[in-house]
């Protein structure tokens, strides 16, 4: 048989995230790559319980469901969005298997070959992928630490008329930066003055490490809403209760959600009814916000142990980030090092990281890699430092220093 794929196919590309952790799987590669919660805090027994109950109340958990997800579900994210200034209505929100199929159900509705999309850069891998196999032009925006230089912004909207704009605001992936206040209003002022279409994803505005979530508002809350808001929101459980639920849920102007509606029947009829009834008994029986700060305040003291470990290495020209939340480090080496250079070493030490040039939507800095320091415990991230700094002076030998 000889196959004759699409030319769609083209534009699928791997994820560099997904083929490292491939080869750490079942290895002795202590893995710094992937964005993974720390398992020992997945509610177990709890998702056990609730799902117990589920087979023991709901004669239909096995039925097909709605499209547009589990109503009792639906209806404890609103009430939990409303703490944050976000009031939606039933049909202002849809269920999805994880965030990531908000980004595709809304480029499917939304975006056509060849439109533009301006993107930080670097930003979330992923949405890249995504992106380039929906044959979307993506140009990237200039940044700082406080979020998109508004300058560069404005001239990058009046030079490419993008259609949407994506951004990752709170603790973002992979920089871990926080966007300030004015940045956020300013992206929504010049958007809206455009008409062009913010898709804010969310997954780890829960992870905060100080105790205030004032300075960090969605950008969703600062616009008016739900309907005729220039924010589509996005958000996911599994950076709080567990990956493996594949459940993440959208918020925006009703229009654009029926429309994602209509593309999720096309796409998969709905998201499992199953696990969003066994996350539901678990969220009406359980603690969530006493779970979120044991969570915060244990990835809190292992983000200061990665500090003061890559510290420790005494490297006078490799900087790194200190994230107020999130997930990652976000490293800078020397110009002249090249991280996917780098790697193998790191994999022949032990150890392994992702390389900051596919993050990058044009003009790449090799220099730049990202890792994680919420999956290791303290042993195990201490012995990945090691292993690390083995393979940065193997590789970089006496220049770094």
């Amino acid at each position: 048989m000889e196959y004759s794929f699409s030319k769609s196919l083209d534009a699928l590309k791997s994820s560099a995230v997904r083929e490292i952790l491939k080869l750490t799987q079942g290895s002795s590669v202590i893995s710094f790559s992937g964005g993974l919660p720390a398992e020992e805090f997945f509610p177990v027994a709890e998702m056990k319980e609730a799902f117990n109950r589920v087979f023991s109340q709901e004669k239909k958990a096995l039925q097909y469901g709605l499209t547009d997800g589990y109503i009792p579900l639906r209806e404890w994210i609103i009430g939990r969005m409303k703490q944050k200034n976000m009031h939606v209505g039933l049909d202002n929100m849809i269920l999805t298997t994880g965030s990531q199929q908000v980004l595709d159900l809304l480029s499917r509705v939304y975006l056509d070959p060849g439109d533009c999309v301006l993107m930080e850069n670097p930003s979330y891998l992923a949405a890249i992928q995504l992106f380039q196999s929906r044959g979307v032009r993506m140009i990237g925006v200039e940044a700082d630490a406080d979020g998109m230089d508004l300058d560069d912004l404005q001239a990058k909207i009046a030079a490419y008329r993008p259609k949407m704009v994506y951004v990752v605001p709170t603790f973002s992936n992979p920089t871990g930066k926080a966007w300030s206040l004015e940045r956020r209003l300013g992206l929504l002022r010049i958007c809206r003055e455009n008409n062009v279409l913010i898709l804010e994803d969310d997954p780890y505005g829960e992870l905060r490490f100080d105790d205030s979530s004032a300075a960090y508002p969605t950008i969703f809350s600062l616009d008016e809403h739900p309907n005729g808001s220039a924010v589509v929101y996005t958000s996911t459980f599994s950076k709080i209760v567990a990956p493996a639920v594949r459940t993440g849920w959208a918020m925006g102007d009703v229009n654009i959600i029926q429309a994602m509606v209509r593309a999720k029947q096309a796409v998969d009829l709905h998201s499992s009814s199953l696990d969003q009834m066994g996350l539901h008994e678990l969220l009406t029986h359980f603690d969530l916000d006493s779970h979120i700060a044991k969570i915060r305040k244990e990835y809190r003291e292992r983000k200061e142990m990665m500090h003061h470990l890559l510290t420790q290495q005494g490297w006078e020209e490799i900087t790194w980030n200190a994230p107020k939340g999130g997930m990652f480090f976000w490293v800078e080496l020397p110009e002249d090092v090249d991280a996917e250079q780098l790697l193998p070493y790191a994999v022949k030490e032990g150890v392994a990281f992702v390389p900051g040039a596919p993050f990058y939507v044009d003009t790449p800095k090799r220099n730049t890699l990202r890792i994680n320091f919420t999956h290791a415990d303290r042993e195990t991230m201490m012995l990945g430092v090691e292993r690390f700094a083995r393979a940065v002076n193997a590789y970089c030998g006496q220049a770094v220093r």
